[in-house]
């Protein structure tokens, strides 16, 4: 019997909800939630495993508003059981007590040859620090200022992350560290047409870092993964208008980049997103996970796999249906997948939670007639 227009409409969403409840996650735990522990909203969520696998979860805490430039702390949490529970908050490093100073963008990545948690960070938006931590989190030495080396003086505004950097694992750069990071020259438009994302990266474990070339205008913040080719590849919040994703290859570690190419698949509102490795430590394995709202809004938190370096995404999960926001991922040792974001009922800032699941989990999207 054929349905009629309402109906067929009424079917496909009871479809589409058995199907999201059918993939459901184990149950979300909300590791920071607004309003609580001395800070009125916590925002920008970055993720890294250590070598022990610990997780540490880091934000911004924003103290008396949720405005992006304020007095703002850099926030951490860890967890020793994959992130079922979480210890205490941690302050990582503020400035000036109650003063309006913004210390944000979290950049953490892991040396798997020493086991020192590396963490780049901004203040105002202006100046790069870096920090590390020997002991799985536990402690942060004192901070570093790189800026002369990871800025251009013509820079207005610089970013690192926020979201985790990684150490690559083959070819002439293997156990190099690269940060994903942004910056403008000048004002910034409804274009960012001044705007471009770049990398930083290590090949002394840390000990310096030089900055790489810029992409194409119109980029923001940015995610990065090493294929299975060795290449690198940068998935850029990008300013083009289309709400899409935008993607640059890089043949030489991050020191310079391809032309920033349109990703239609991978719908976003424009906002900050997440891209991973499945098998981080296996250098030929082609299977990534990516990250973001995917929706011209801010909501609808989904995880895409790729099988083929990203050349394509058969398979997505919902992981939050309503508002949310900025996201990071990781890999547990066991093959856990895990994803750190910003979502709510009524908006997507009331918490940073985190979500375990399968990458085995993700199935192609449901038909809709």
């Amino acid at each position: 019997m054929k349905l009629h227009p309402a109906p067929r409409r009424a079917a496909c969403l009871v479809i589409a909800a058995l199907w999201t409840c059918q993939v459901a996650a184990e149950p979300a735990v909300r590791v920071f939630v607004s309003g609580t522990d001395g800070y009125h909203t916590y925002r920008i969520p970055a993720l890294v495993i250590s070598k022990a696998g610990t997780l540490l979860a880091f934000c911004e805490g924003r103290k008396t508003d949720r405005a992006d430039h304020g007095d703002v702390d850099l926030l951490l949490k860890r967890s020793i059981d994959g992130g079922r529970t979480w210890g205490p908050q941690q302050l990582v490093h503020e400035e000036g007590g109650a003063a309006k100073v913004t210390i944000g963008n979290a950049c953490p990545v892991v040396d798997s040859s020493t086991g020192r948690v590396w963490l780049a960070f901004t203040r105002e938006n202006r100046a790069v620090f870096l920090t590390h931590s020997d002991d799985d989190g536990k402690s942060w030495a004192r901070p570093t200022e790189i800026s002369s080396s990871a800025m251009d003086p013509a820079w207005t505004w610089v970013a690192t992350g926020p979201g985790n950097g990684i150490q690559m694992l083959q070819g002439k750069h293997r156990g190099r560290l690269v940060l994903p990071c942004d910056h403008r020259v000048g004002v910034h438009d409804a274009r960012n047409s001044r705007g471009h994302s770049h990398t930083l990266y290590s090949d002394d474990h840390g000990k310096t870092w030089q900055r790489g070339k810029p992409t194409d205008a119109g980029m923001n913040e940015c995610a990065i993964a090493e294929r299975s080719d060795g290449k690198l590849m940068l998935n850029m919040r990008s300013y083009r208008g289309k709400n899409q994703r935008a993607v640059a290859l890089s043949e030489d570690g991050g020191a310079t980049w391809g032309a920033a190419l349109d990703a239609p698949t991978l719908v976003e509102p424009v906002c900050q997103a997440s891209l991973i490795r499945i098998a981080p430590h296996q250098p030929g394995d082609k299977r990534l996970l990516f990250s973001n709202p995917a929706s011209t809004r801010r909501d609808r938190l989904t995880v895409r796999r790729s099988d083929d370096d990203g050349a394509s995404w058969s398979a997505l999960r919902v992981l939050h249906e309503g508002p949310a926001a900025y996201s990071n991922l990781a890999m547990l040792v066991d093959g856990t997948a895990v994803c750190l974001y910003e979502c709510g009922v009524k908006d997507a800032y009331e918490t940073i939670t985190l979500s375990r699941f399968s990458p085995d989990s993700l199935k192609p999207p449901p038909k809709r007639e």
